[in-house]
């Protein structure tokens, strides 16, 4: 039985996923409580089943069906119920369709129960189960859909056949999913032809695959657990592509780059070439937020691709560079992560150092944040995993590509990190989150006194936690020496702003360091504080919240960015979803109306991450502070992202200036909003591999 409560309205009813296997929930309805609310969606059409039971007083059950997102119940559709007298058993059954539902449970008069509600579903399969049954489907240049389910417990394979009757460039998606299901065209002798095995819900592609006449099969199976899934596939003749050419119309070659997760693919032109020879323009791929594959394309001198960050590096998916007709033995690798390695290049937004694969052929591919490279023979891996278990989780150190930015620093002891903020929490010992990595305190100022949750204990863990040490989550930074100040809250001792940066300041000075300064939070500054930052732009790096207002002027002392160059004004961006579940676009500037969203305006700089896990301390009965691990959000989360990953670029090149620290963040930036620019999303989600990468080409000697 589960322990899920239910809400009492459409609007806040308790979602969850239904499965071939019977799911138990329990609860109550009386007089004050006057109905549960439940909610499910179905990926494809199944016979559905419920069973309330477990009843002391009458209780009635209702099947709604979803009408376009209304929360009133009048305005969907009651579809089927069962209302049967006293403490009978009520249950429905019935076909449905893919779409969301609720479940009502409510009492009959003025009476109070407790009840246990059974469910379950059984997916209607059209594909057949094996080779010899599977489902014959036709297939044109149009994409057709097909929609059904796969188990690893019953339905373990849907096999579908199609005969080409021409020459034709195959393509597949397999999208839709809620678990993890691969796919594979075998020939009709049963081999496999193809495959894509991607982890997780990722999507499943195969793309531009050119086949000959004949009869083909399609396999769709489950990797673990369960799914509905939509199939998508088409053939477009050869022949087709090649009347153009007769017909005087010349087709421009396309790179392709696929993002198994949302379907992305996006044509880039590309020079024709006149021979087979390698032509002399590059060939430029750049991927998303996402993860994407890249598929290598021979008649190319060289080849640049920059897979940016992958927000699905947690469920499996992998920037993946795929080389899978070319053995590794048949290369030469140039890593750039070793001391004078990789190939300077810029392929738009500032010169960085590459990594680089030099083929038997005389190319060359040059790549960055690349988490993987599959060869015929082998598939290396290239990003770094650390040990922690909820690494995972930590689905906005991958969006950022910490994962990648690790291969070349996880921080310097030439860096210090100054977190101005509340304290942190302390327990009956006095000791903070086991979870963080010492820190150096001034005058105990370290400690939390007042507060109810320790909001420097969440900042901290974002940039700091121990990383590698097989408990909890990662920090940003290993390596580097942290320093925390208690400015919020009004407590005995606490420093103000000018003083706790001054402080923080003299101790870098007293270790010749750089520091990287961040402040989650709003409020008015001094004049004092402000000549500091005027007095120390070449060593003294402010990252600050634009605040949480949803409104278009960020806050201050945020606003402090659009008169100097070390002060970076953060603002917070969603990853793949929403604090409550809800689907978004990567990189989308975070606004609920009425709740908060991340102020914009004039002088914003950069996106971070919002709404991320990280270590938490709250206060308890006693006093002191209970540590755990849970959600942060608002700007105050995506700044320390943010200096976590300034405080990398830094430790790569202590060389290097704030204002030019800043200046690197922004040019290498994953572009949001409009081009270049803009007061929504400043310029764009911070990128820490290509951030990395550009602070070492400088110190490598490029302009």
């Amino acid at each position: 039985m589960q322990e899920l409560a239910p809400g009492n309205t459409l609007g806040t009813s308790r979602q969850f996923g239904l499965t071939t296997t019977p799911q138990v929930f329990t609860d109550r309805v009386n007089t004050l409580e006057k109905s549960d609310f439940w909610s499910f969606t179905l990926g494809g059409r199944s016979s559905f089943n419920l069973n309330l039971d477990g009843l002391s007083a009458d209780a009635d059950v209702q099947l709604i069906r979803d009408i376009n997102g209304n929360s009133l119940v009048d305005a969907n559709e009651v579809i089927a119920y069962s209302s049967l007298g006293g403490t009978n058993a009520e249950s429905i059954n019935t076909v449905l369709d893919a779409g969301k539902y609720y479940i009502r449970v409510y009492p009959y008069g003025n009476v109070e129960t407790d009840y246990r509600l059974t469910t379950w579903i059984r997916p209607q399969d059209n594909a057949g189960n094996t080779q010899s049954t599977a489902h014959n489907i036709s297939i044109t240049s149009t994409s057709s859909t097909y929609s059904d389910w796969v188990s690893s417990r019953s339905d373990t394979n849907d096999f579908y056949r199609f005969n080409l009757s021409t020459k034709s460039n195959f393509n597949l998606q397999l999208s839709g999913m809620s678990g993890d299901a691969d796919v594979q065209l075998l020939a009709a002798n049963g081999t496999i032809l193809a495959n894509s095995a991607n982890g997780g819900n990722l999507n499943e592609s195969i793309n531009n695959l050119p086949l000959s006449e004949g009869t083909y099969y399609v396999r769709v199976f489950p990797f673990q657990g369960e799914t509905f899934y939509n199939l998508s596939l088409s053939a477009t003749p050869t022949e087709a592509v090649q009347s153009n050419i007769f017909n005087g119309v010349q087709p421009v070659p396309t790179s392709t780059v696929t993002n198994p997760n949302s379907n992305f693919s996006s044509p880039i032109p590309t020079s024709t070439p006149e021979s087979q020879s390698a032509v002399a323009s590059p060939r430029i791929l750049r991927g998303t937020l996402r993860a994407d594959n890249f598929s290598y394309q021979s008649g190319f001198s060289r080849t640049v691709i920059s897979g940016n960050g992958n927000v699905d590096f947690g469920g499996g998916g992998r920037d993946l560079l795929d080389l899978s007709t070319i053995f590794s033995n048949q290369v030469s690798f140039n890593y750039a992560n070793t001391p004078t390695g990789g190939v300077l290049y810029n392929s738009g937004n500032g010169t960085r150092v590459f990594d680089a694969i030099k083929l038997n052929d005389g190319s060359e591919i040059l790549f960055e944040s690349i988490e993987a490279i599959k060869f015929a023979d082998t598939t290396i891996n290239l990003s770094v995993t650390p040990n922690d278990p909820m690494f995972n989780q930590q689905w906005n150190l991958h969006m950022m590509g910490v994962q990648n930015a690790w291969r070349f620093t996880t921080g310097s002891t030439d860096v210090l990190i100054g977190i101005e903020d509340t304290g942190l929490g302390t327990n009956s010992s006095g000791q903070t989150h086991p979870d963080l990595r010492s820190i150096n305190s001034i005058a105990n100022n370290f400690a939390d006194e007042s507060s109810g949750i320790s909001h420097g204990t969440l900042v901290q863990g974002i940039i700091g936690a121990t990383s590698n040490n097989g408990q909890g989550t990662s920090g940003i930074n290993w390596n580097s020496e942290l320093m925390q100040i208690d400015v919020v809250g009004g407590d005995a001792g606490d420093y103000s702003l000018a003083d706790a940066t001054q402080a923080i300041i003299n101790q870098a000075n007293s270790k010749g360091q750089r520091v990287v300064i961040s402040m989650s939070f709003e409020g008015g500054y001094t004049t004092a504080f402000e000549q500091l930052i005027a007095n120390n732009q070449d060593k003294a790096l402010f990252v600050i919240a634009s605040g949480n207002g949803n409104t278009s002027t960020i806050s201050s002392p945020a606003d402090l960015a659009k008169k100097y160059g070390s002060v970076i004004a953060v603002g917070a961006s969603w990853g793949a979803k929403d604090w409550n579940g809800n689907a978004k676009t990567p990189g989308e500037r975070i606004s609920y109306p009425g709740w908060w969203g991340a102020n914009h305006g004039e002088g914003l700089t950069l996106m971070g991450p919002s709404e991320v896990p990280t270590t938490t301390a709250n206060r308890n009965s006693s006093g002191t502070f209970d540590f755990s691990y849970g959600q942060f959000t608002g700007t105050s989360a995506s700044t320390p992202n943010v200096s976590g990953v300034a405080s990398l670029v830094w430790s790569v090149n202590t060389s290097l200036t704030a204002i030019q620290i800043r200046a690197i963040l922004s040019e290498t930036a994953y572009d949001l909003g409009a081009a270049g620019y803009d007061t929504v999303y400043g310029h764009g989600f911070v990128n820490a591999d290509a951030a990395v990468r550009r602070a070492k080409a400088i110190a490598m000697g490029a302009a």
